[in-house]
């Protein structure tokens, strides 16, 4: 397929059309606002989003949801997690049994608590669910919009689905693999963003190189914990969507989630950090949800605890830490028993 939509003209969504169009595809790239087309069309740059980056025209902008649904077979939807069921409703006259259908955005549904493509799935009943999948993996916008090597990890129900994903997105900057654990990838691509948060935290308090690497460390023996409990496989938590993920977003400059939970330990309300920042820091939200899928299940995540004790109760970050550190034993290696499903 060497077409796609891309619905949603965040950083995400523009630094993948570009790259995309780069690679010969062709690209039609799907705006919410119509001042935000106008603006590329007049100076080949997106206003709010990698405003640095040069748009080619051969990446056709749109705010028409008919003409976005109807240049190509295969829909990425980059859209925040916590509006993507609004914004794919006004789609649904669209869609049709031979889309494709792939979730770009991170994050899980705070009322259903749904991946994002669950949500694709609930929203399009016609579209087969061996066609809707999802693309995640350690990829900053920033560094894929400037041409830097980056892998990421294509998730599909089938094997052959996950292939026509890599063969679509995968250039000679962009290696894509592949993987059936749909879930698995979700849950690890959303919930690292609440480590992430949790990273900065640290950082804002300069605990230091050992409280990141413990950090990273049993953040994800929680996402490991939280995935065998709805049913994902565990190895795949040890692959991009889980390591990868979670290095990049806990370490990076680039990471927003990071840098909102390094203003919070230095001394800013949630209120303020969350206000002032222009883009969507997807952690935020995803905490709520991680911490009642860990709640409904029964599972054990107390770096995520913390963290929405943090957001949410006004604890002191001084005292998560400390409340951390001194719970009692435990044994390194635990899994939860498979569910029934």
């Amino acid at each position: 397929m060497s077409s796609v939509t891309l619905f949603g003209a965040g950083s995400w969504g523009t630094a993948l059309s570009v790259h995309l169009a780069s690679a010969g595809r062709d690209v039609v790239l799907w705006a919410r606002r119509p001042e935000v087309v106008e603006e590329i069309h007049r100076t080949s740059h997106n206003p709010t989003y990698l405003p640095e980056l040069l748009i080619p025209s051969s990446v056709h902008i749109t705010t028409d949801p008919e003409e976005a649904a109807e240049a190509s077979d295969l829909w990425g939807v980059a859209v925040p997690s916590q509006k993507l069921r609004g914004r794919m409703e006004a789609l649904r006259p669209y869609a049709h049994e031979d889309v494709r259908l792939i979730a770009l955005s991170k994050g899980i549904e705070n009322e259903t608590l749904l991946t994002m493509s669950q949500v694709l799935n609930d929203v399009f009943e016609v579209v087969p669910r061996r066609q809707i999948g999802a693309l995640y993996g350690p990829s900053h916008a920033e560094e894929v919009a400037e041409g830097s090597p980056t892998a990421v990890v294509a998730a599909a129900p089938e094997e052959a689905e996950a292939q026509q994903i890599q063969k679509t997105f995968m250039t000679e900057r962009l290696r894509v693999y592949i993987n059936t654990d749909v879930l698995g990838v979700e849950i690890g691509g959303s919930a690292k963003n609440v480590l992430a948060i949790a990273a900065g935290i640290a950082d804002g308090v300069s605990y230091g190189d050992n409280a990141k690497a413990a950090l990273v460390t049993r953040g994800l023996a929680e996402l490991r914990r939280l995935g065998r409990a709805l049913g994902a496989d565990p190895k795949t938590f040890s692959g991009l969507s889980g390591v990868g993920d979670l290095v990049v977003t806990c370490m990076s400059q680039h990471s927003r989630n990071r840098y909102l939970g390094e203003q919070i330990a230095a001394g800013q309300s949630f209120e303020d950090v969350h206000s002032e920042m222009e883009m969507v820091a997807e952690g935020v939200r995803t905490t709520r949800s991680v911490y009642n899928l860990a709640k409904r299940h029964g599972i054990e995540m107390p770096i995520t605890e913390a963290v929405h004790a943090i957001l949410f109760d006004d604890e002191s970050p001084r005292k998560m830490v400390k409340r951390l550190m001194t719970r009692s034993a435990k044994h390194e290696h635990w899994l939860p028993a498979p569910q029934e499903h």
